[in-house]
């Protein structure tokens, strides 16, 4: 482990120290020539999709693209490390579940299926039949299918996800708890009734025809890496990056290219934002609104600045948006958003005298409380002067994980459309369940109810991503089962029920053998492009199965004797699944022709095309008021004597989600430790303390539940007074389960009312870095 420092960082994004970064991972996981042979492949026509972010690649056929997130994820998945049966016959549960998360997911990865022995404290090995017997014999014992719960992550194919819901839902419940609900879930909800799709319009030959890119809420230097080297051709053309965050992210700021070979070799680089705006954690609806009432003040100043034939012909709801706007204060806009008014009418400016406009977000816009109203207010910014359904312009969230669309997509949704559930009947036969089901919040609180018995997890670290983490381990250890399909050991697998499986699974870079042959699996990335993936590397261990398999042969165990489904013969050839597929998705139609061609096929996006499926037939305008009662709002206002912070969660430059691949944040200046909180010099002096002082975080919550996360580093860093933030998931005890973004459920993990108070070291504290999240 590097030394502990902070050392803050003057160069930017990309560039040698990605090299270095991306030479470090693949020898630290011994596959020096082996790793670089696999990257290769990565996004090629014959290869294997990222398992990483949800970036699209160029025509998903271009040379190959450098990206160090890629490169990570790629590394600890072909790793020669293995947590075989030896490893587990060496360690008890408990002195695992001491162990952090980092040391658990290095140990490599797992070769065989894996159920818990209670008399020893120790996973042991199992055979697969007796595996599915296991939880066939627990799924059928159940009073009501709704008492199981099916989580699934976006590293999920569409094959494997198709198979799951389709297998869940014949079993009878909709609780389909995802990686959605915790990340993207208000980009949905809030864009579905606005434009009849919950999925952005823009395509990156888009980004080719901007004039300008708003950023909002997103990071794309460490969670999306790739996403620079359009920002940076777009900059070099001359389009306007517009960048709000509360943090000073090297990635928003420069980019070296490590492609460019000029660049590299005179230490060059690219500016990527024009203009940043560090606004307050959450002020971003606060600026919106307030560019929308400067572009009425121009209009009523004589100014030509709205579409009027667009908003005419497409949209309703306007007139209601536009009295809402010129009601506003602009005092209130200011204090909520923590940008001068000056700024905010920049920042329309820019948006004014642009002809085409993107607008990107990520989780710092979605896990808010009002992260609906929020992506709304932002979709009303593109209406009012045409920005949707048009090149150069639309909404794009910016989604996470390789799969997280395309899950959605396939139906791994708690709340199913009527029209799934009829075609689901037509093509298979069976009556699906019509009752909604429980997202990932509502699962952790039916498992704490005692409601829900059942726990199995096609992927994912649900103990680790979740929030009120002591209470969803709570949760988890009230189940009669747990069950967790993963390629790699992590903090889920020791946070387990009364009896527990683990059981491995391919990888998306592994050959997938089956009796037709060597299969691929698709996916969907965020631009809704669908594509095939090939594994190339011989599977870690003979004992693994593929996803596919795993939940065709669980399907075949629990329900095989009443189901019409001929679970076996589809995963013979993952054809016939996609034949289903296109059966049941009018979209996919030709699915299997379409997808062989190299590159793949875009999804119909209604919206794109100016045909908008909501309620009116037109695009909506929603007039939202400014949030001014939220959880800090009122903890400032109960605690008039204690400072209380905003606290956002965030990743380190060497994570992505919840995998730890290092303990250093290269771009922030942290290296060998993970246990700090990232505070404006200034707080660190109003609150007595000094740079570099430890301190325990704790929230202010109005249920009298205490929860806390100690021993944390003050870092004096380019923040705003009064906003705090910190890694997750050390930080994830911190969320209240009850903290969710309204009509969306997702956790409001960005903004979170805390207090800091001293923590007293003991004289020989371990090293930060080593400490596990318990």
């Amino acid at each position: 482990m590097a030394d502990q420092k902070i050392e803050f960082y003057k160069g930017p994004a990309g560039g040698w120290g990605a090299l270095r970064s991306v030479t470090n991972a693949l020898l630290r996981q011994d596959i020096p020539v082996k790793g670089a042979k696999t990257l290769l492949s990565a996004n090629q026509p014959d290869g294997f999709d990222c398992p990483g972010c949800a970036w699209p690649d160029r025509n998903h056929a271009s040379s190959f693209e450098f990206c160090e997130n890629g490169v990570k994820a790629v590394a600890a998945e072909a790793t020669a490390r293995r947590a075989d049966p030896a490893l587990f016959a060496k360690h008890t549960v408990a002195e695992l579940m001491a162990k952090s998360d980092f040391w658990l997911e290095d140990q490599g990865r797992l070769t065989h299926p894996m159920v818990y022995d209670a008399a020893s404290d120790k996973y042991v090995a199992i055979e697969w039949d007796d595996a599915f017997a296991l939880i066939a014999k627990h799924l059928n014992a159940l009073p009501d299918p709704n008492r199981a719960i099916f989580y699934t992550s976006g590293r999920a194919s569409n094959e494997a996800a198709f198979l799951y819901q389709l297998f869940v839902r014949e079993y009878g419940t909709n609780n389909f708890p995802d990686c959605s609900n915790m990340c993207h879930e208000p980009s949905g909800s809030g864009m579905r009734p606005q434009f009849g799709v919950g999925k952005g319009t823009v395509t990156l030959d888009d980004f080719e025809k901007a004039d300008a890119i708003f950023i909002f809420g997103q990071n794309p230097g460490t969670n999306h890496p790739r996403m620079l080297g359009e920002l940076r051709a777009a900059h070099k053309r001359g389009a306007r990056i517009v960048s709000f965050n509360p943090l000073r992210e090297r990635g928003l700021e420069r980019f070296a290219d490590p492609q460019d070979k000029l660049e590299m070799a005179t230490l060059g680089s690219t500016p990527i934002s024009t203009h940043y705006f560090q606004l307050r954690v959450g002020g971003d609806f606060a600026v919106v609104k307030g560019m929308m009432k400067h572009l009425l003040e121009r209009e009523d100043a004589g100014e030509q600045v709205l579409d009027h034939d667009f908003i005419a012909t497409h949209t309703s709801g306007f007139e209601a948006l536009e009295a809402d706007l010129r009601a506003e204060s602009w005092s209130v806009l200011v204090q909520e958003s923590g940008l001068a008014e000056a700024q905010i009418r920049e920042a329309a400016d820019i948006y004014r005298n642009a002809p085409a406009v993107i607008a990107c977000w990520g989780m710092g816009i979605t896990q808010h409380q009002n992260s609906v109203a929020t992506i709304q207010m932002i979709g009303n910014l593109l209406l009012m002067r045409g920005n949707v359904g048009r090149p150069g312009a639309g909404p794009c969230p910016v989604r996470g994980h390789s799969n997280v669309q395309g899950d959605r997509t396939m139906g791994i949704w708690e709340k199913p459309p009527t029209a799934l559930l009829d075609r689901l009947q037509r093509v298979f036969g069976f009556e699906p369940p019509r009752a909604h089901g429980w997202d990932t919040v509502s699962s952790i609180q039916a498992m704490l109810d005692g409601k829900g018995k059942v726990f199995f997890a096609l992927g994912g670290n649900f103990a680790a991503a979740t929030p009120d983490t002591y209470e969803t381990w709570k949760a988890l250890r009230q189940c009669d089962l747990t069950v967790h399909v993963t390629t790699k050991l992590n903090r889920s697998h020791v946070v387990h029920g009364r009896e527990a499986l683990i059981l491995p699974c391919l990888g998306r870079t592994e050959i997938d053998m089956q009796a037709g042959g060597v299969q691929g699996v698709t996916v969907e990335d965020s631009m809704s492009m669908v594509h095939l993936s090939h594994g190339m590397n011989a599977p870690a261990s003979p004992q693994l199965l593929s996803e596919p398999a795993i939940v065709a042969r669980l399907a075949a165990a629990t329900i095989g004797h009443r189901s019409k489904t001929p679970w076996l013969w589809l995963i013979e050839d993952y054809s016939r699944i996609r034949d289903k597929i296109e059966a049941v998705f009018d979209d996919f139609k030709d699915f299997n022709a379409r997808v062989a061609v190299p590159g793949g096929f875009r999804l119909r996006n209604t919206a794109s095309e100016r045909v908008w499926n909501t309620a009116s037939k037109k695009a909506g305008f929603f007039a939202h008021p400014v949030p001014v009662d939220t959880p800090s709002h009122r903890a400032r206002a109960r605690l008039r004597d204690t400072v209380v912070f905003t606290l956002l969660t965030t990743r380190s430059h060497d994570q992505y989600n919840t995998t730890i691949y290092g303990h250093d944040d290269r771009y922030r200046g942290v290296f060998g430790q993970r246990r700090v909180v990232f505070i404006h010099a200034e707080d660190i002096k109003a609150l007595g303390m000094k740079d570099g002082d430890w301190v325990d975080i704790k929230t202010v919550w109005d249920d009298g539940h205490e929860r806390r996360a100690d021993r944390f580093k003050l870092v004096a860093y380019n923040i705003p007074r009064g906003n705090l933030a910190a890694y997750y998931p050390e930080t994830n005890p911190l969320v209240p389960l009850a903290s969710v973004a309204l009509d969306a459920g997702t956790p409001a993990s960005k903004s979170i009312p805390v207090v800091l108070v001293p923590h007293a070291v003991p004289a020989a504290a371990p090293a930060a870095a080593d400490v596990a999240l318990v």
